[in-house]
């Protein structure tokens, strides 16, 4: 889009307006280009915004990203940058992107298109070559965003996520809370004048950590470049387009600029397809355009104009003024009485001023942004989803302020008030069966966690007893969530619905309870809604001697992988390897591992690091919506995990046949721990070789009139519980020849369901006879007794000892 270029366009065309700076020489001295003096006590406070600054925050574009991620030496950069800023005066903010942001969907998808090429790509480099790829085909390591957050929180570092339009908070909180700079790089902030702003991807941190440099870009300079006045770029940036009003809209205006007679003319049409010219000349041709327009209130005369080529042009026009709206909105004076540094003399920190401002005001920044959600999307299907259940407003008061505070994961935000999420590409490779995708692999998670959500447990309770009260069958509410994702066979254009499921086992207290209940049985309800969600409820899994709380999220992220059906996806070498550069003494010396090399990068292992990032990602979502049973100091990625690290294990395990021992590096103590773990790992999983070369079936065919619909019963995936609570057995298919004076269902041996006699059947129809165990009795956490039970497979998974 022409805005997004405009960025580029002011480092390529308007280089007197680049210029290098040293932070720290800024926060004992002036601002670049402007006279605005502080008193010397007073720091330096930049915004960062994290949307445009991930790479950097994760230590820049090295080449071992691609190996899963090295969390620690993240960390030490961004230790090292934090004693840089607090030694040179400086304090920091930074705004993580935690925004829906529908109106924007359209600009997602074509990143998500780019990035599934992207990491097709790095898939046969890998292949072919054995090698990293190069830093142009950079894709942040999954979870990226969250381990830099937890660190950042490690660090007392400030903290915001945005909460409905990132661009606009991000600028209301630079512009009204005495915010000197803002770093980032987005050609929104651009061209909205912000006066102070440096360029987030030139951001460098000495070797020794004494200077820190960046760029600042003199918007003054560009307006005098461009021979506009700064007032006009509001139209300026609605006539260059935008995420409200897309270039191809633009495309006939943008060539009428440009006339018949120049050059790139004949490019305007090659074999039926629209060509847009070249960003940088719509960017001049545009500016000339703005210059000349007589009044640039008249917004009725210069869309008549603008759209004069244009056929039903109506929605075009009013989509005109919502950019104009947007834009000016983005470019309006400070609003808030209140500086944010009168906040800091009584709190004494960036983040606990936050707090204050969530209270005193911040919240009001969303009544200013203008509404997109009524627009025509652009280049993606969106579908209507049934009414979300209510949510108790302790609950929504509590998640938007952990939202806000970057203290919980966006997903849940976003599911509690939307009903929807979206999840990014990762690398995966699209031509091979041999793993399955990150998003298919742990929906189930994210299934219970809707569960967990929208208390669907107690709300079946619930209906189940009016059904006994009145004699009837229960009838449930089904809630559905969209998903807008892209992996093998799956384009991101359009979502999936997915339905919520609540746990069989057992009944799950309500949200509220789970989230805000102080006593220790609740504490202990949290750790078993966590663990059910993760098919991780297991004595073993909560014994430290065995399982070490560090090492909790690893193991259970393991396990799950282990529940997948027909596909071998970890050997039992591979699962050695995981186990073993989690506890190897290395994991924490960064530096080394920096120089470790790795002879043949193979892409299996790749694809299996992401694999089990993209399966943190999921058990740190599903923490936070359990109540956080796990303290995030043992969620963070760089207790248990090290992509290059994993590499190295794992070509040891596969091409030189190691032993544990080995692996272990020789260190007979470390031997036992994993085989505690390991053993803990498999507790009561029963893994048979299929007797077929394992497939990917096609999902169920989608309902009436095409609405993409993820159902169930979808055999893509280890299916959840099927098994009703004891004494609804006589509702399932296939059963009700069995004598009402209840009994036992068993297969092979082991009791899998058992109902009482002389009950009026509640259980919810459509279930399949055959019911198959996959763990042993006296499986529940807490007493309990739960088991998990999954519909009948022929193969329940395929795990190999070599």
């Amino acid at each position: 889009m022409g805005v997004q270029g405009f960025q580029e366009y002011i480092e390529k065309h308007c280089p007197s307006a680049v210029v290098p700076v040293e932070l720290q020489k800024l926060a004992r001295g002036c601002m670049v280009g402007g006279g605005r003096q502080r008193p010397p006590q007073s720091p330096l406070r930049l915004l960062v915004d994290a949307e445009n600054c991930l790479h950097r925050l994760y230590g820049g574009f090295y080449t071992d990203w691609v190996s899963g991620g090295q969390w620690n030496h993240m960390l030490g950069y961004l230790a090292a940058l934090s004693k840089a800023c607090f030694n040179g005066n400086m304090e920091l903010l930074v705004c993580f992107n935690g925004a829906l942001e529908k109106g924007r969907l359209h600009e997602w998808v074509k990143r998500q298109v780019n990035d599934r090429q992207t990491a097709q790509q790095i898939i046969s480099h890998i292949q072919n070559k054995g090698t990293p790829p190069p830093k142009v085909w950079f894709l942040p390591p999954v979870c990226m965003a969250h381990s830099i957050r937890l660190a950042l929180l490690r660090f007392h570092v400030g903290i915001f996520q945005s909460i409905e339009d990132h661009h606009l908070e991000v600028i209301a909180l630079c512009r009204d809370n005495g915010i000197h700079g803002l770093l980032a790089y987005d050609s929104d902030y651009a061209l909205c004048n912000i006066p102070y702003y440096f360029s987030a991807h030139a951001l460098k941190l000495s070797r020794n950590g004494k200077s820190l440099t960046t760029n600042q870009y003199l918007m003054h300079e560009v307006a005098r470049q461009l021979d506009l006045n700064p007032n006009r770029f509001v139209i300026f940036a609605s006539l260059l387009g935008n995420h409200i009003l897309p270039d191809e809209d633009l495309a006939a205006f943008h060539w009428s600029l440009l006339g018949p007679e120049h050059p790139l003319a004949s490019l305007k049409v090659r074999a039926h397809q629209l060509v847009l010219p070249p960003c940088d000349v719509v960017i001049k041709a545009a500016a000339d355009y703005v210059r000349n327009i007589p009044d640039i209130s008249d917004l009725e005369a210069i869309a008549k104009d603008v759209f004069k080529h244009s056929q039903s042009c109506t929605d075009k026009v009013i989509r005109f003024k919502r950019a104009v709206e947007y834009y000016s909105q983005a470019s309006k004076p400070p609003h808030f009485p209140t500086p944010l540094c009168e906040f800091l003399n009584t709190t004494g920190n960036i983040s606990a001023a936050l707090w204050s401002l969530q209270a005193t005001g911040l919240h009001s920044i969303n009544a200013r942004i203008p509404s997109l959600l009524s627009m025509p999307t652009r280049n993606h299907m969106d579908i209507t989803t049934p009414p979300l259940p209510a949510v108790a407003p302790e609950v929504l008061r509590v998640a938007e302020y952990r939202h806000k505070g970057g203290l919980m994961y966006p997903y849940i935000y976003h599911i509690l008030t939307k009903g929807e999420i979206k999840l990014s590409v990762t690398i995966e490779d699209e031509a091979n069966n041999d793993l399955p995708s990150a998003v298919q692999l742990f929906r189930p998670i994210r299934q219970y966690v809707y569960g967990v959500l929208f208390s669907l447990a107690e709300a079946r309770k619930k209906a189940e007893r009016l059904a006994m009260r009145k004699n009837c069958l229960p009838e449930y509410a089904h809630v559905m969530v969209k998903e807008w994702a892209a992996y093998k066979g799956k384009s991101p254009h359009t979502p999936e619905l997915v339905e919520a499921l609540p746990f069989r086992e057992w009944t799950c207290p309500n949200l509220k309870k789970l989230w805000l209940g102080k006593a220790v049985e609740d504490k202990n309800r949290r750790m078993r809604a966590f663990l059910a969600c993760m098919r991780s409820d297991t004595p073993a899994m909560l014994n430290p001697a065995n399982v070490p709380t560090p090492l909790l999220v690893l193991c259970c992220v393991l396990r799950f992988m282990l529940h997948w059906p027909g596909v071998r996806i970890l050997r039992r070498n591979e699962l050695d390897a995981f186990l073993a550069q989690a506890l190897s003494p290395k994991l924490y010396e960064p530096d080394q591992l920096q120089d470790l090399k790795i002879d043949n990068l193979d892409a299996r292992g790749v694809q299996l690091a992401a694999l089990f990032m993209s399966g943190v990602d999921m058990a740190l979502f599903a923490n936070d919506a359990c109540g956080q049973p796990i303290p995030w100091e043992h969620c963070c990625p760089w207790v248990y995990f090290d992509g290059k690290l994993l590499q190295s294990k794992l070509i040891m395990a596969n091409r030189e046949k190691a032993q544990l021992i080995d692996l272990c590096d020789g260190q007979s103590e470390l031997v036992a721990k994993v085989e505690k773990m390991r053993q803990s790992i498999l507790e009561g999983l029963n893994f048979t070789r299929p007797p077929h070369p394992p497939v990917f079936p096609l999902p169920p065919p989608p309902p009436p009139h095409g609405m993409p619909f993820y159902h169930p019963t979808s055999s893509f995936y280890p299916l959840p519980p099927v098994m009703p609570p004891h004494g609804r057995g006589r509702g399932m298919p296939g059963l009700q020849g069995i004598s009402s004076q209840g009994g036992k269902l068993e297969i092979a041996g082991t009791v899998v369901g058992q109902w009482a006699g002389n009950r009026r059947s509640r259980g919810r129809g459509g279930f399949p006879v055959q019911v198959v165990s996959v763990g042993g009795p006296n499986r529940g956490t807490f007493g309990r007794g739960g088991r998990y039970h999954t519909r009948a497979f022929r193969s329940q998974g395929a795990y190999q000892v070599s």
